[in-house]
């Protein structure tokens, strides 16, 4: 680990709130020893973890330069660039001072108003060329607004002159670093929980009233504690000092950004849990899905923050930086966060099974799984996954979900071959130990889809060419019944064919169904209908936001049915003839003889 500088950091940026009701950060940014040539600044283009180019420059609404007092010139280079002209007195320091707007409610990038403030270091932190090494200090100023004269700070980055959770400096040791540590400020509950000897801070952001914080504790150590013992079974130690889970509460929502020792997260405060419920050991769907969404993103601790892909190590947060390896970095993970639920303990096998059950119903619904393979999506994740429109259901699928099966058919497959001694954590284990354990300690490098699947051969002791070229590089669906049968694992569909569809996704406007998606091969595309298609009226009935699937029930599949439908402002009519509902319903349990070590629930013998 780099040593620090924390007497003269050559880089030192001020942060200040300035404006809160018109949502502006101020910036400003001092250069000790600037390029004699003329310093080149640059903010990223995208945030590690999103996979899409968002152009956080054009948040900069104001920018200027200055040395000594006096003003330096400022040459806009490209839409994420500016120079400053060549210094006179080569010794002096140069100075930005620029302003941000943030009003991007998301964990990708910065907002602020008089409810809270956030930021990545992605979205505020002028990148300054050639000098990314050094080491990093930011003093975080408190806004001078009243609506903020209570206000804390939130934030996994070291701290240099300030007490935690308090306004003041704080250093990183390079530029990496910097940006990979996001920050709340605001009015926000706190908890601290220790897993495995690590400090965790618990930060909870917006208004939820009677916040059961000590069952939010006792929950994420659980998870956190299965994770590191996961990946260190020896040790139990975690590759941070410290970790903090940033969490924004409001009225709907759900994400989450993985950082190296921090993870940033929205959720619906309806999914959190209630200190006024009735205790009980039942889990709430919804907070269920929060716990899945903390155990996902404290995975990638490991999996994507230090175990890499090649292409990823280092960053170009300029352009996009391709990878066909998602489905391990992301699909994985998706894997292995509801499996840490079951290892510790937070839930049984039913329900996990039931959460297994909907990942592969998820996946088989779209016909894009049979155009794009999972490494195609993972390569294109930049241009189609994250920028997907009405048609994404019929044209791509998801890494993150096609991978996770990819994940569970491939640790089946191992076990298998191995006849239990080895499994897919085996294979986890060695990346860790290979390429991600010490790869913040200047001996670590991505790992390149060769050097995976290289990696399975190991482990399994078997040549996997052919499950990679179905299942990953193909577009084959796994054969999960027949991978799951051996180890006591029932799998079945039962689609409810007799139940009449148009075979659509219904969205609302206002009170009106607008077709979101239409399922190629359905009902509604060989009758003409499209997505955006605002439907009005069902043999002469007309169809509002909710009673779509009840004017359906009225008739039988085979059914002719007239269907009135807005395409823009033009009235148009189609003849549907209704087809069996062909939604998957996939269910999973266990056979009543025989467990066979039920598969991926349990670590394999060598473990």
């Amino acid at each position: 680990m780099k040593k620090l500088n924390k007497k003269n950091p050559a880089i030192a940026y001020t942060i200040v709130p300035k404006d809160l009701a018109g949502h502006l950060f101020q910036v400003t940014l001092t250069v000790d020893a600037p390029s004699a040539d003329g310093q080149v600044f640059a903010l990223p283009a995208w945030i590690p973890g999103s996979y899409m180019v968002r152009e956080f420059a054009r948040n900069i609404v104001r920018i200027r330069a200055e040395s000594n007092g006096q003003p330096v010139a400022l040459t806009k280079l490209d839409k994420h660039s500016w120079k400053a002209a060549p210094l006179k007195d080569g010794s002096a320091a140069l100075t930005l001072e620029y302003e941000v707007y943030a009003w991007d409610l998301s964990v990708r990038a910065a907002h602020l108003d008089q409810t809270h403030g956030f930021f990545n270091g992605t979205s505020v932190f002028l990148r300054v060329l050639g000098q990314e090494d050094q080491p990093h200090q930011v003093d975080i100023q408190k806004p001078a607004d009243e609506a903020a004269r209570s206000w804390r700070v939130a934030t996994a980055l070291p701290e240099l002159k300030a007490r935690r959770y308090g306004f003041g400096s704080y250093i990183a040791g390079d530029y990496d670093e910097l940006i990979d540590h996001p920050v709340e400020m605001g009015d926000f509950a706190l908890a601290t929980f220790k897993a495995h000897g690590i400090w965790h801070d618990i930060v909870v952001s917006g208004k939820v009233p009677n916040l059961d914080m000590a069952r939010l504790c006792t929950d994420l150590k659980a998870i956190c504690e299965t994770q590191i013992a996961f990946f260190e079974p020896k040790t139990r130690k975690a590759p941070m000092e410290r970790y903090v889970f940033l969490t924004l509460a409001v009225g709907d929502g759900y994400g989450g950004l993985e950082h190296r020792a921090s993870t940033a997260l929205i959720c619906a405060r309806a999914d959190l849990p209630s200190s006024a419920a009735p205790k009980t050991k039942d889990i709430s769907d919804g907070y269920l899905q929060f716990l899945g969404l903390c155990s996902h993103e404290y995975f990638h601790t490991w999996n994507v923050k230090r175990i890499k892909p090649a292409a990823f190590a280092p960053y170009d947060l300029q352009v996009e930086n391709y990878s066909p390896l998602l489905w391990l970095f992301e699909g994985f993970t998706s894997y292995y966060d509801d499996l840490m639920l079951v290892r510790a303990g937070i839930i049984g096998e039913p329900a996990y099974f039931k959460l297994l059950g909907k990942t592969v119903g998820s996946v088989l619904r779209g016909s894009g799984r049979s155009k794009q393979s999972v490494a195609e999506s993972s390569f294109d994740a930049w241009t189609k996954y994250y920028r997907q429109d009405e048609n994404a259901a019929n044209a791509i699928i998801s890494y993150y979900t096609k991978g996770s099966l990819v994940a569970l058919g491939l640790d089946l497959t191992i076990r298998a071959k191995t006849a239990g001694k080895k499994s897919l954590d085996d294979v986890m284990l060695a990346l860790w130990e290979r390429y991600g354990r010490d790869f913040y300690h200047g001996a670590g490098r991505g790992v390149t889809p060769a050097e995976v699947e290289a990696l399975f051969d190991e482990i399994s002791g078997s040549k996997l060419k052919s499950f990679f070229d179905k299942y990953v590089r193909g577009t084959d669906d796994l054969p999960l019944a027949k991978l799951l049968a051996p180890f006591g694992i029932k799998y079945s569909d039962e689609r409810k064919s007799a139940k009449p569809s148009l075979d659509v996704n219904p969205g609302r406007d206002g009170n009106d169904c607008k077709l979101s998606t239409v399922h190629e091969g359905g009902a509604a595309h060989r009758a003409g209908l499209s997505a955006g298609d605002l439907l009005v009226a069902i043999d002469g009935l007309r169809v509002n936001a909710t009673n779509l699937e009840t004017l359906l029930g009225r008739y039988g599949v085979g059914s002719r049915v007239t269907v009135h439908a807005f395409r823009r402002d033009e009235l148009m009519e189609f003849e549907v003839e209704l087809q069996g509902d062909r939604v998957p319903a996939v269910t999973l349990a266990l056979e009543a003889s025989g467990r066979k070590g039920a598969g991926p629930l349990r670590p394999s013998a060598a473990r």
